[in-house]
Protein backbone atom coordinates (compact mmCIF):
# COMPACT_ATOMS: atom_id res chain seq x y z
CA UNK A 1 0.00 0.00 0.00
CA UNK A 2 1.42 3.38 -1.02
CA UNK A 3 1.62 5.99 1.72
CA UNK A 4 1.15 9.64 0.73
CA UNK A 5 2.37 12.84 2.36
CA UNK A 6 -1.24 14.02 2.44
CA UNK A 7 -2.17 11.06 4.64
CA UNK A 8 0.61 11.95 7.03
CA UNK A 9 -0.25 15.66 7.32
CA UNK A 10 -3.96 14.84 7.65
CA UNK A 11 -3.19 12.46 10.53
CA UNK A 12 -0.90 14.95 12.26
CA UNK A 13 -3.61 17.62 12.17
CA UNK A 14 -5.17 15.67 15.04
CA UNK A 15 -1.99 15.65 17.17
CA UNK A 16 -2.20 18.52 19.65
CA UNK A 17 0.93 20.06 21.13
CA UNK A 18 0.20 19.99 24.90
CA UNK A 19 2.10 23.26 25.39
CA UNK A 20 0.48 25.38 22.67
CA UNK A 21 -2.87 23.58 22.40
CA UNK A 22 -2.49 23.76 18.60
CA UNK A 23 -2.12 20.86 16.19
CA UNK A 24 1.37 20.29 14.83
CA UNK A 25 0.42 21.06 11.22
CA UNK A 26 -1.26 24.42 11.81
CA UNK A 27 1.57 25.24 14.20
CA UNK A 28 4.00 24.68 11.30
CA UNK A 29 6.05 22.24 13.33
CA UNK A 30 6.22 19.35 10.84
CA UNK A 31 9.38 19.29 8.71
CA UNK A 32 11.15 17.06 6.18
CA UNK A 33 8.62 14.26 5.68
CA UNK A 34 10.27 11.22 4.07
CA UNK A 35 8.50 8.05 2.93
CA UNK A 36 10.43 4.86 2.17
CA UNK A 37 8.11 1.92 1.58
CA UNK A 38 6.32 1.28 4.87
CA UNK A 39 8.70 3.53 6.80
CA UNK A 40 7.97 7.20 7.58
CA UNK A 41 10.51 9.68 8.95
CA UNK A 42 9.97 13.34 9.83
CA UNK A 43 11.11 16.15 12.09
CA UNK A 44 9.00 18.09 14.58
CA UNK A 45 10.51 21.53 15.17
CA UNK A 46 9.12 23.50 18.10
CA UNK A 47 9.46 27.27 18.33
CA UNK A 48 10.17 27.18 22.06
CA UNK A 49 12.56 25.19 24.33
CA UNK A 50 10.96 22.03 25.72
CA UNK A 51 13.50 19.24 26.19
CA UNK A 52 11.38 17.72 28.95
CA UNK A 53 8.50 17.41 26.47
CA UNK A 54 10.38 15.83 23.54
CA UNK A 55 9.67 12.22 24.52
CA UNK A 56 5.95 12.91 25.05
CA UNK A 57 5.55 14.72 21.71
CA UNK A 58 7.55 12.07 19.87
CA UNK A 59 5.34 9.33 21.32
CA UNK A 60 2.14 11.19 20.33
CA UNK A 61 3.40 11.54 16.74
CA UNK A 62 4.69 7.98 16.42
CA UNK A 63 1.44 6.53 17.79
CA UNK A 64 -0.59 8.61 15.33
CA UNK A 65 1.60 7.72 12.33
CA UNK A 66 1.21 4.00 13.06
CA UNK A 67 -2.57 4.34 12.71
CA UNK A 68 -2.07 5.16 9.00
CA UNK A 69 -2.65 2.03 6.88
CA UNK A 70 0.65 0.68 5.58
CA UNK A 71 2.92 2.43 8.09
CA UNK A 72 5.01 -0.16 9.94
CA UNK A 73 7.82 2.03 11.22
CA UNK A 74 7.97 5.70 12.22
CA UNK A 75 11.11 7.66 12.96
CA UNK A 76 10.41 11.06 14.57
CA UNK A 77 13.02 13.59 15.65
CA UNK A 78 11.86 16.44 17.94
CA UNK A 79 13.93 19.64 18.19
CA UNK A 80 13.52 23.33 19.03
CA UNK A 81 14.52 26.42 17.06
CA UNK A 82 14.26 29.79 18.80
CA UNK A 83 14.29 32.97 16.70
CA UNK A 84 14.17 36.71 17.37
CA UNK A 85 10.73 38.27 17.76
CA UNK A 86 9.52 41.81 17.26
CA UNK A 87 10.12 44.50 19.87
CA UNK A 88 9.07 48.14 20.35
CA UNK A 89 9.05 50.19 17.17
CA UNK A 90 12.33 52.00 16.46
CA UNK A 91 14.43 50.00 18.96
CA UNK A 92 17.22 47.82 17.58
CA UNK A 93 18.07 44.35 18.83
CA UNK A 94 21.18 43.88 20.96
CA UNK A 95 23.99 41.83 19.37
CA UNK A 96 24.07 38.29 20.70
CA UNK A 97 20.54 38.43 22.15
CA UNK A 98 17.44 37.12 20.34
CA UNK A 99 14.74 37.91 22.90
CA UNK A 100 14.59 39.95 26.12
CA UNK A 101 12.13 39.08 28.89
CA UNK A 102 11.54 41.71 31.58
CA UNK A 103 10.40 40.34 34.94
CA UNK A 104 8.74 43.13 36.89
CA UNK A 105 6.51 43.95 39.85
CA UNK A 106 4.85 47.08 41.06
CA UNK A 107 6.34 46.81 44.54
CA UNK A 108 9.17 45.08 46.38
CA UNK A 109 8.92 42.01 48.58
CA UNK A 110 6.78 39.87 46.26
CA UNK A 111 9.57 37.46 45.26
CA UNK A 112 10.20 38.93 41.81
CA UNK A 113 13.96 38.29 41.79
CA UNK A 114 13.55 34.71 42.97
CA UNK A 115 10.93 34.15 40.26
CA UNK A 116 13.18 35.74 37.62
CA UNK A 117 16.24 33.60 38.40
CA UNK A 118 14.19 30.40 38.53
CA UNK A 119 12.49 31.35 35.25
CA UNK A 120 15.91 31.81 33.63
CA UNK A 121 17.17 28.50 35.01
CA UNK A 122 13.99 26.72 33.87
CA UNK A 123 14.39 28.05 30.31
CA UNK A 124 17.99 26.82 30.34
CA UNK A 125 16.91 23.42 31.70
CA UNK A 126 14.54 23.14 28.73
CA UNK A 127 17.49 23.56 26.35
CA UNK A 128 17.70 27.30 25.65
CA UNK A 129 20.77 29.53 25.78
CA UNK A 130 19.86 31.96 28.55
CA UNK A 131 21.36 35.04 30.14
CA UNK A 132 20.25 37.12 33.09
CA UNK A 133 20.72 40.81 33.81
CA UNK A 134 20.21 42.22 37.29
CA UNK A 135 18.69 45.64 36.54
CA UNK A 136 18.24 46.57 40.19
CA UNK A 137 21.17 48.98 40.49
CA UNK A 138 20.28 50.08 44.04
CA UNK A 139 19.72 46.58 45.45
CA UNK A 140 21.40 43.90 43.30
CA UNK A 141 20.52 40.41 44.54
CA UNK A 142 21.67 38.19 41.67
CA UNK A 143 25.21 37.53 43.01
CA UNK A 144 23.73 36.10 46.22
CA UNK A 145 21.06 34.03 44.45
CA UNK A 146 23.56 32.35 42.10
CA UNK A 147 26.29 32.07 44.71
CA UNK A 148 28.97 34.03 42.82
CA UNK A 149 30.75 37.27 43.73
CA UNK A 150 33.66 37.27 41.25
CA UNK A 151 34.36 40.32 39.10
CA UNK A 152 33.68 39.86 35.36
CA UNK A 153 36.63 39.75 32.95
CA UNK A 154 37.26 42.34 30.23
CA UNK A 155 39.30 41.21 27.22
CA UNK A 156 39.55 44.60 25.53
CA UNK A 157 39.28 46.99 28.46
CA UNK A 158 35.92 48.28 27.18
CA UNK A 159 33.39 45.42 27.26
CA UNK A 160 32.59 42.88 29.98
CA UNK A 161 32.41 39.12 29.73
CA UNK A 162 29.29 37.71 31.39
CA UNK A 163 29.86 35.59 34.49
CA UNK A 164 28.94 31.91 34.06
CA UNK A 165 26.68 30.33 36.69
CA UNK A 166 24.49 27.22 36.57
CA UNK A 167 24.53 27.31 32.75
CA UNK A 168 23.50 30.98 32.63
CA UNK A 169 25.39 34.03 31.38
CA UNK A 170 24.82 36.65 34.08
CA UNK A 171 25.67 40.28 34.77
CA UNK A 172 24.98 42.52 37.78
CA UNK A 173 26.30 45.78 39.21
CA UNK A 174 26.81 43.63 42.30
CA UNK A 175 29.80 42.00 40.60
CA UNK A 176 31.49 45.40 40.23
CA UNK A 177 31.02 46.95 43.69
CA UNK A 178 31.56 45.90 47.29
CA UNK A 179 28.54 44.20 48.82
CA UNK A 180 28.26 46.85 51.57
CA UNK A 181 28.66 49.84 49.25
CA UNK A 182 25.41 51.80 48.80
CA UNK A 183 24.64 53.15 45.33
CA UNK A 184 24.04 56.82 46.18
CA UNK A 185 23.20 57.79 42.60
CA UNK A 186 20.54 59.94 41.00
CA UNK A 187 18.26 58.66 38.26
CA UNK A 188 20.37 59.61 35.19
CA UNK A 189 23.43 57.81 36.58
CA UNK A 190 21.38 54.71 37.33
CA UNK A 191 19.86 54.54 33.85
CA UNK A 192 23.27 55.06 32.27
CA UNK A 193 24.68 52.21 34.38
CA UNK A 194 21.84 49.94 33.26
CA UNK A 195 22.40 50.74 29.59
CA UNK A 196 26.12 50.09 29.94
CA UNK A 197 25.61 46.78 31.72
CA UNK A 198 23.24 45.70 28.98
CA UNK A 199 25.10 46.90 25.89
CA UNK A 200 28.73 46.59 27.07
CA UNK A 201 28.35 42.96 28.09
CA UNK A 202 29.45 40.50 25.38
CA UNK A 203 26.39 38.25 25.44
CA UNK A 204 27.05 35.06 23.48
CA UNK A 205 24.21 33.87 21.21
CA UNK A 206 21.40 34.05 23.77
CA UNK A 207 17.93 32.77 22.95
CA UNK A 208 16.58 34.70 25.96
CA UNK A 209 17.94 37.40 28.24
CA UNK A 210 15.90 37.58 31.44
CA UNK A 211 16.04 41.06 33.02
CA UNK A 212 15.25 41.25 36.73
CA UNK A 213 13.66 44.69 37.04
CA UNK A 214 13.68 46.83 40.19
CA UNK A 215 10.23 47.41 41.70
CA UNK A 216 8.20 50.43 40.67
CA UNK A 217 7.60 52.47 37.50
CA UNK A 218 10.45 54.97 37.61
CA UNK A 219 13.51 55.91 35.55
CA UNK A 220 14.91 52.41 35.03
CA UNK A 221 11.57 51.01 33.91
CA UNK A 222 11.02 53.88 31.47
CA UNK A 223 14.57 53.55 30.10
CA UNK A 224 14.00 49.86 29.54
CA UNK A 225 10.69 50.52 27.82
CA UNK A 226 12.01 53.24 25.53
CA UNK A 227 15.58 52.20 24.69
CA UNK A 228 15.91 48.45 25.30
CA UNK A 229 14.42 45.95 22.80
CA UNK A 230 12.07 44.05 25.13
CA UNK A 231 10.17 41.12 23.60
CA UNK A 232 7.73 40.85 26.48
CA UNK A 233 7.19 41.33 30.22
CA UNK A 234 6.20 39.00 33.04
CA UNK A 235 4.44 40.59 36.03
CA UNK A 236 5.00 39.02 39.46
CA UNK A 237 2.63 39.71 42.34
CA UNK A 238 1.17 38.16 45.47
CA UNK A 239 -2.60 37.72 45.98
CA UNK A 240 -2.57 40.62 48.47
CA UNK A 241 -4.63 43.65 47.44
CA UNK A 242 -1.78 46.11 48.13
CA UNK A 243 0.61 44.16 45.89
CA UNK A 244 -2.03 43.87 43.18
CA UNK A 245 -2.66 47.63 43.17
CA UNK A 246 1.00 48.26 42.33
CA UNK A 247 1.20 45.33 39.92
CA UNK A 248 -1.64 46.87 37.93
CA UNK A 249 0.37 50.09 37.60
CA UNK A 250 3.36 48.11 36.34
CA UNK A 251 1.14 46.33 33.84
CA UNK A 252 -0.22 49.61 32.49
CA UNK A 253 3.28 51.11 32.22
CA UNK A 254 4.45 48.32 29.91
CA UNK A 255 1.29 48.74 27.84
CA UNK A 256 1.99 52.47 27.41
CA UNK A 257 5.51 51.88 26.08
CA UNK A 258 4.34 49.16 23.67
CA UNK A 259 5.79 46.09 25.41
CA UNK A 260 3.55 42.99 25.30
CA UNK A 261 2.61 41.39 28.62
CA UNK A 262 3.46 37.68 28.46
CA UNK A 263 1.51 36.90 31.60
CA UNK A 264 1.13 37.19 35.37
CA UNK A 265 2.70 34.97 38.04
CA UNK A 266 1.20 34.73 41.51
CA UNK A 267 3.89 34.21 44.13
CA UNK A 268 3.31 33.15 47.75
CA UNK A 269 -0.09 31.90 46.64
CA UNK A 270 -0.69 29.39 49.41
CA UNK A 271 1.14 28.22 52.53
CA UNK A 272 1.21 24.53 53.41
CA UNK A 273 2.28 23.79 56.99
CA UNK A 274 5.35 21.52 57.03
CA UNK A 275 4.14 19.91 60.29
CA UNK A 276 0.45 19.20 59.75
CA UNK A 277 -0.15 19.88 56.05
CA UNK A 278 -2.77 22.55 56.71
CA UNK A 279 -3.28 24.87 53.71
CA UNK A 280 -3.77 28.57 54.28
CA UNK A 281 -4.05 31.55 51.89
CA UNK A 282 -2.06 33.97 54.05
CA UNK A 283 -2.08 36.81 51.49
CA UNK A 284 -5.56 36.15 50.10
CA UNK A 285 -6.54 34.00 47.14
CA UNK A 286 -7.13 34.35 43.43
CA UNK A 287 -5.91 37.93 43.15
CA UNK A 288 -3.50 37.45 40.23
CA UNK A 289 -6.02 35.37 38.32
CA UNK A 290 -8.66 38.09 38.70
CA UNK A 291 -6.13 40.68 37.56
CA UNK A 292 -5.28 38.58 34.51
CA UNK A 293 -8.97 38.28 33.65
CA UNK A 294 -9.51 42.04 34.09
CA UNK A 295 -6.66 42.89 31.70
CA UNK A 296 -7.10 40.02 29.24
CA UNK A 297 -3.65 38.65 30.11
CA UNK A 298 -2.55 35.07 30.68
CA UNK A 299 -2.38 33.70 34.23
CA UNK A 300 0.93 31.82 34.03
CA UNK A 301 0.73 29.98 37.33
CA UNK A 302 1.08 30.14 41.10
CA UNK A 303 3.92 29.34 43.46
CA UNK A 304 3.49 28.44 47.13
CA UNK A 305 4.86 30.29 50.14
CA UNK A 306 7.51 27.66 50.85
CA UNK A 307 10.56 28.07 53.06
CA UNK A 308 12.66 25.97 50.65
CA UNK A 309 12.29 28.56 47.86
CA UNK A 310 13.74 31.24 50.14
CA UNK A 311 16.47 29.00 51.61
CA UNK A 312 17.59 27.75 48.20
CA UNK A 313 17.78 31.25 46.69
CA UNK A 314 19.72 32.53 49.72
CA UNK A 315 22.17 29.61 49.46
CA UNK A 316 23.06 30.38 45.82
CA UNK A 317 21.23 27.36 44.40
CA UNK A 318 17.65 28.33 43.42
CA UNK A 319 14.92 25.69 43.41
CA UNK A 320 15.23 24.64 39.74
CA UNK A 321 18.89 23.73 40.42
CA UNK A 322 18.64 22.59 44.05
CA UNK A 323 15.67 20.23 43.59
CA UNK A 324 15.10 19.77 39.84
CA UNK A 325 12.59 16.94 40.37
CA UNK A 326 10.49 18.79 42.96
CA UNK A 327 6.97 20.06 42.47
CA UNK A 328 8.22 23.65 42.83
CA UNK A 329 10.82 23.22 40.06
CA UNK A 330 8.12 21.67 37.86
CA UNK A 331 5.90 24.76 38.34
CA UNK A 332 8.76 27.03 37.33
CA UNK A 333 9.37 24.92 34.20
CA UNK A 334 5.67 25.03 33.29
CA UNK A 335 5.70 28.83 33.63
CA UNK A 336 8.91 29.03 31.57
CA UNK A 337 7.40 26.96 28.74
CA UNK A 338 4.28 29.13 28.68
CA UNK A 339 6.41 32.29 28.53
CA UNK A 340 8.46 30.81 25.68
CA UNK A 341 5.31 29.73 23.82
CA UNK A 342 3.82 33.24 24.17
CA UNK A 343 7.02 34.68 22.67
CA UNK A 344 7.02 32.10 19.85
CA UNK A 345 3.48 33.16 18.92
CA UNK A 346 4.53 36.80 18.43
CA UNK A 347 5.61 38.27 15.12
CA UNK A 348 9.21 37.51 14.18
CA UNK A 349 11.93 40.12 13.78
CA UNK A 350 13.35 40.00 10.24
CA UNK A 351 15.80 42.90 10.47
CA UNK A 352 18.78 40.55 10.39
CA UNK A 353 17.61 39.19 7.03
CA UNK A 354 18.08 42.53 5.28
CA UNK A 355 21.57 43.50 4.14
CA UNK A 356 23.15 46.72 5.37
CA UNK A 357 23.29 49.41 2.67
CA UNK A 358 26.58 51.30 2.59
CA UNK A 359 26.92 54.41 0.42
CA UNK A 360 30.45 55.12 -0.76
CA UNK A 361 32.03 57.76 -2.96
CA UNK A 362 33.40 56.08 -6.08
Amino acid sequence: MTISELQITTALKTVIDPNTQKDLVSGRCVRNIQIDGNRVALNVQLGYPAMSQYALIRRLVVDKLKTIPGVAEADVNVTSKIVSHSVQRGVKLIPGVKNIIAVASGKGGVGKSTTAVNLALALAAEGAEVGMLDADIYGPSLPTMIGISQKPDSRDGKSLEPVEAHGLQVMSIGFLIDADTPMVWRGPMVTQALEQLLTDTRWRDLDYLVVDMPPGTGDIQLTLGQKVPVTGAVIVTTPQDIALMDARKGFKMFEKVGIPILGIVENMSIHICTNCGHEEHIFGSGGAERMANDFGAEYLGALPLDIRIREQADSGKPSVIAEPDSRIADIYRQIARRVAVKIAEQAQDHSAAFPKIVIQNT
